[in-house]
Order: C-alpha cells, then sequence, then structure tokens
C-alpha cells in the first residue's frame, strides 16, 4: 500500500508521499506554524515529519522537491534539512536530502533573499556538482547559466527532465508508481529573458501513477499555476494523445483553491473556468474523484480577497458532488476546530482516505515543544 500525507498549514503546502517499498517523497516543506499561539490549528510540520523518519529508521528523503520558492512552499526549509553548499546548514539533526527536484526557474532566479536564496544556492551547488538534483525543464536562460559555469546542456543533460517525460529513478515494476511532468515548459520562458519568469506559473507540476494489485491510482500535484499554464497542459498532452496523463482519481488543486487556476473572472457565486480546465476536470476526473485544497477553511464572503475563493470552491465541490466523491480542505479536515492531515492510502481498490498514525498525530498537535532546528513559521 502507498500513502500520501498532505498537512494541514494554511495557504502552505507540504505533502508525503510514502511508497509501499519504503521509499519516502517530499512534496515541498512549509513549517507555518507559529509555537508561541496556542490556537494555531497549524500542524507541527517538524515534530511530525521526524517523529515519521524516526519510526521509520532513518534521516533522510529519497526525494525533496520545491515546486516553487515562494514562502507558502519553502518556510523554515534551510533550519530542517541538511544543504550541502555550507556548514552552517550541516550538523545533527538535519534531516539529509538524496535528491532535489526543482524547476530550473529556481536556479536561474536572481534577486532572491533568505530562504529562497538558499535554496537555490543549494539547487545550484548540487547542479555545479552534477549529483544529488533533478532540474525541470531546460529554458534558454538555463543555458546562459551554464555557459557563465563553463559548462553546456549536455554536460547536464542527465539531470535536467522536460514537460511531457517520465521522470527518472521511479517505475511502476519495481517502485509501483510513476511520475509524469506536465510543466514547466522549456519553450513558455524561451528566449523571453529572466523578466518573464513567474514561480507561479514556471512551477513544478506532475501527475503520479500509483499501481497496486493491477489498479492504477493517478493524482495530480498541481502547485500554484493558474489557469493559462493548465490550459497549455490540457491542449498540448491531447495534441500529443497522452490523455491518460490528464487523468485522475486525486487531485491536489492548484493555488490554494484560487479562482485564478481555473479562470480569469472570479464569477459571483461559482467560477466558471476555461473550457480546456474544464476538460481537466469533467471529462478526465474519474469516478469518486477526490479534489483537495491546501488552504484556509472556504469562507461564506468575499471580505479576504487571497484565496481560498469561494466561488472557486463551489465549482470543486460541484464536480466532487458529480463524480460521487469529495471535495477536501487541509485547515477543515475532519473539523475547523480540530484539523489533521489528509491521509490518502492507495491500494487495489484504490484511493480512500485514512488516518495519521496515533504516535504521530500526538507528537505533531503542537503540544511537544519543536527540535532546536525546527523553525516555527509567522
Amino acid at each position: 500500500m502507498h500513502q500520501i500525507t498532505i498537512f494541514n498549514l494554511g495557504n502552505a503546502d507540504t505533502s508525503r508521499i510514502d511508497l509501499a517499498n519504503g521509499k519516502k517523497l517530499l512534496i515541498d516543506y512549509a513549517n507555518m506554524r507559529c509555537a508561541t499561539d496556542p490556537k494555531d490549528k497549524r500542524i507541527n510540520l517538524p515534530v511530525e515529519l521526524r517523529a515519521d523518519l524516526l519510526n521509520a529508521k532513518r534521516d533522510n528523503y529519497d526525494v525533496v522537491a520545491f515546486t516553487h520558492l515562494d514562502n507558502d512552499h519553502t518556510c523554515g526549509a534551510s533550519e530542517f534539512f541538511e544543504l550541502l553548499h555550507a556548514a552552517k546548514y550541516q550538523g545533527a539533526g538535519r534531516v539529509k536530502i538524496k535528491e532535489l527536484w526543482v524547476p530550473a526557474a529556481v536556479i536561474v532566479e536572481e534577486g532572491c533573499e533568505d530562504e529562497t536564496r538558499i535554496l537555490r544556492q543549494e539547487a545550484r551547488y548540487r547542479l555545479l556538482k552534477g549529483e544529488g538534483i533533478r532540474v525541470f525543464s531546460g529554458p534558454g536562460q538555463l543555458d546562459d547559466w551554464l555557459a557563465s559555469k563553463n559548462l553546456t546542456v549536455a554536460d547536464r543533460a542527465h539531470l535536467i527532465t522536460n514537460a511531457g517525460t517520465l521522470i527518472p529513478g521511479f517505475n511502476l515494476a519495481t517502485d509501483g508508481v510513476e511520475f509524469f511532468v506536465h510543466s514547466p515548459f522549456a519553450g513558455r520562458t524561451a528566449g523571453g529573458g529572466l523578466a518573464l519568469m513567474d514561480r507561479n506559473s514556471d512551477a513544478l507540476t506532475f501527475q503520479a501513477t500509483f499501481e497496486e494489485g493491477g489498479r492504477k491510482t493517478r493524482m495530480h500535484f498541481f502547485s500554484d499555476i493558474d489557469w493559462e499554464v493548465i490550459k497549455s497542459i490540457v491542449k498540448v498532452t491531447e495534441y500529443y494523445g497522452r490523455t491518460e496523463r490528464l487523468e485522475w482519481d486525486v487531485f491536489k488543486i492548484a493555488h490554494h483553491c484560487s479562482y485564478l487556476s481555473l479562470s480569469s473572472e472570479k464569477g459571483t457565486d461559482v467560477t466558471v473556468p476555461d473550457a480546456h480546465v474544464k476538460k481537466l476536470f469533467e471529462t478526465y476526473g474519474q469516478s469518486r474523484g477526490r479534489l483537495i485544497s491546501t488552504s484556509k477553511p472556504i469562507s461564506s464572503n468575499d471580505e479576504d480577497k487571497q484565496p481560498p475563493h469561494r466561488q472557486a470552491a463551489a465549482y470543486y465541490e460541484a464536480q466532487a458532488t458529480r463524480l460521487g466523491g469529495e471535495f477536501l480542505v487541509t485547515m477543515a479536515h475532519k473539523s475547523i476546530l480540530y484539523p489533521e492531515p489528509i491521509v490518502i492510502k492507495i491500494d487495489q481498490l484504490g484511493a480512500s482516505i485514512g488516518k495519521l498514525a496515533a504516535a504521530a498525530a500526538s507528537i505533531a498537535s503542537g503540544n511537544t515543544p519543536p527540535p532546536r532546528a525546527g523553525h516555527q513559521g509567522n
């Protein structure tokens, strides 16, 4: 059995994938909880992750992916992980990363500060060294950056994976999973210069296909991309006849239930999606499909301009109802008063909602002080 855990972090993202063969992947890391606020219902992320690793008798992840460098996907990472580019980010208690996954935008971004700069430097260090990293897409900006380091794309081609291909290192036969890259597109910013690069639009997104007992279960991880990128994903994938790569049983929807991941127009009560985006949900969603919003609870009004937007939620809820599935919100599962991680178990019967292991849930509840290396967010 495989398991995906999507953590309750407010408008922020961290998901852990535990494969049946013991491999562990972490998709984003955002420790947003404020330790000094007893009313903060966000999970104590570093404590929970450490408890799980301790239980598994390991101090590392096979993969840690940062889909992009915004704070809600990276907060506290430099205090939790061992980073190889500088001794100050090493030492006892730090969690090791066997392979780091980043979109090419992480490598070439300039002017970033604090956490984003630290992670950019780590990605650059690994790429220059030629190991322990996978970079997604190879836009012209990456060519130029490598050239400035006296390298060519050919020198690092074994570490670069483009949209429309499978990620090396995982396959259905030995791991029970394969990862198909949806974006970023190398051509989206090719020749456009750094000014046209955008963290959200150039984020890493992918479809995970799990297989257990001969049954395939598909899940999309769409980071914070907007409707125009989703439209491009649908159009390009259909053009190449790869429609199975659009199918989904579980969908971690984009950008914390923002209407901008469906359309440019919010709508009065329900967001009406772009035609291609609509097709992704209404043609490729499978029976009993589950849609998951990594966000605060859905509001009944429009006072907060930031997501989640109730109009987008109304559309997703309608699709879940149509499919006989569920629309779940991380900060409202299983209740707004006592939210807990959404645990998805995948076996020969498909996907089902489970529970966080009792010991880990107790530790992660926030009653236990975080370890020294943990970051307490804001």
